[in-house]
């Protein structure tokens, strides 16, 4: 989940009193200064000059959440080095909220004051931490039909379960009861060290153990006499020119969009200017004009930014074209309620490009930014397929919802649209052509079929 690859959003600055929009519209303050209220994600703002305060709301609770620094007219500086911008318009009542780690844009509506619930201390008696817990579910999750779970059902069972003499360890087990049928790997509860969170049944979730393994066996097995091997961005990125019969081809392997700077904690810039690093050494304009064919492995992928990938996608185009458009839901009751879809779009890059057929590795470690990846090459002009299995099925940014007293909730209210309007959550993207990934049997055997029929495809003779 992104959460584990420091990659989820979360909207913070240092906290301030507010300023009613009359005031900074007349005061000579920045046109955003004052209170907004973001277009779903349950979410008001407060900017003050050199702040910006979150404030995380449900219809029962208001809770401060993270701050951010100005660094620039209209540029904050979250905690975590994520650079967010505020930009006025249309009219003085609206405003865009962007972040360089994340793709698109979310829409702010000015209001003249705080919601009431925001003024008040909110109680920290369990019950009104399941509350709370409860409707950040209710009024943001989009995908409880689909994954067949009645919400207000498990409220009814789980609610009476709870007393004023409830312990947090019995609360956190009660959270983490609840929320175990949606098998969705962007939910979590958290309670410091304390983490419940799970993957999709029957996939195994990325670690730094699995990805150590696949990354031996497939440079022993698979890249043993390429001609050409190197690692970029911190070990998290590996290019191969091929060997033997798949002369001719290059493999690139991924294992993540984030962490490439040595230094994790570095902002977005420093990543991105490593991941240029290694698509100027990867994709030289002699080899983009002798490839005859790519293969890019995202078998063992546990996200990050999905900025990252957009901008990887944009070596592989000589066309730009929409990678896939992205929403939120944005009612509290109505589930079928969303933000206007904004298109993603791939521009191609200056420089070197590489225009040619391309095949896609997957399966269920497949997670997250690794997905949206996958999902941007689905209609990428050139010519793209997938063989493997499917991904994990999460997409959506992470939103972590403080509760009171202390624990965290973590869920996604995005939806990824393809050009037909669905999604993948839930199912994750299906290959073309199904094969074993990383299966007991596969390294028992020495196989890995998933490359092998890559490079069949590529060859024209699979």
């Amino acid at each position: 989940m992104r959460a584990a690859t420091a990659t989820v959003l979360t909207l913070a600055l240092a906290a301030t009193a507010a300023v009613p929009a009359t005031a900074a519209a007349t005061s000579g303050k920045p046109r955003t200064d004052g209170l907004w209220r973001m277009d779903g994600y349950g979410t008001v703002l407060s900017l003050d000059g050199d702040t910006l305060q979150e404030f995380q709301t449900t219809s029962v609770s208001c809770l401060k959440g993270d701050t951010a620094r100005r660094t620039a007219p209209g540029t904050y500086a979250t905690a975590d080095g994520t650079t967010l911008t505020v930009r006025p318009g249309p009219g003085r009542d609206r405003a865009t909220l962007g972040a360089d780690t994340s793709v698109g844009h979310r829409t702010l509506r000015r209001i003249h004051e705080l919601p009431a619930d925001c003024t008040r201390p909110v109680p920290k008696d369990p019950r009104t931490v399941f509350d709370v817990f409860w409707h950040s579910f209710a009024e943001n999750y989009p995908f409880f039909a689909a994954k067949g779970v009645d919400w207000q059902d498990v409220r009814d069972r789980y609610r009476p379960k709870v007393h004023k003499d409830t312990t947090r360890e019995e609360l956190f087990g009660i959270f983490s009861d609840m929320v175990r049928p949606l098998h969705d790997a962007h939910v979590a509860v958290q309670d410091g060290e304390q983490v419940f969170a799970q993957v999709r049944p029957g996939t195994e979730p990325p670690s730094p153990e699995l990805d150590s393994k696949v990354k031996k066996f497939i440079t022993e097995r698979d890249l043993k006499h390429a001609p050409y091997r190197q690692d970029f961005a911190n070990g998290r990125i590996t290019y191969a020119d091929l060997p033997g019969r798949a002369s001719g081809q290059g493999y690139l392997r991924i294992s993540g969009f984030g962490g490439y700077a040595p230094d994790g904690a570095a902002p977005y810039p420093a990543h991105l200017a490593e991941l240029d690093k290694a698509l100027d050494a990867i994709l030289t304009t002699e080899r983009t004009q002798r490839l005859k064919g790519l293969i890019i492995d995202l078998r063992i992928n546990g996200g990050g930014s999905d900025a990252l990938g957009i901008h990887i996608a944009e070596r592989l185009t000589d066309k730009p074209y929409v990678a896939y458009a992205k929403r939120a839901r944005n009612h509290a009751t109505d589930p079928d309620r969303h933000t206007r879809p904004e298109p993603i779009r791939v521009v191609p890059a200056d420089g070197p490009r590489y225009t040619g057929p391309i095949a896609v590795l997957t399966g269920g470690s497949t997670v997250s930014a690794g997905e949206t990846f996958a999902q941007a090459l689905i209609d990428r002009p050139g010519g793209t397929i997938r063989v493997g299995r499917p991904t994990q099925g999460v997409f959506s940014d992470v939103m972590a919802r403080h509760l009171p007293g202390g624990m965290t909730a973590w869920l996604p209210n995005e939806e990824f649209l393809n050009r037909s309007g669905r999604t993948y959550d839930g199912s994750g993207i299906p290959p073309h052509i199904t094969e074993p990934v990383f299966t007991k049997e596969e390294f028992a055997k020495n196989r890995d079929s998933a490359f092998d029929r890559a490079v069949s495809i590529l060859r024209n003779d699979g």
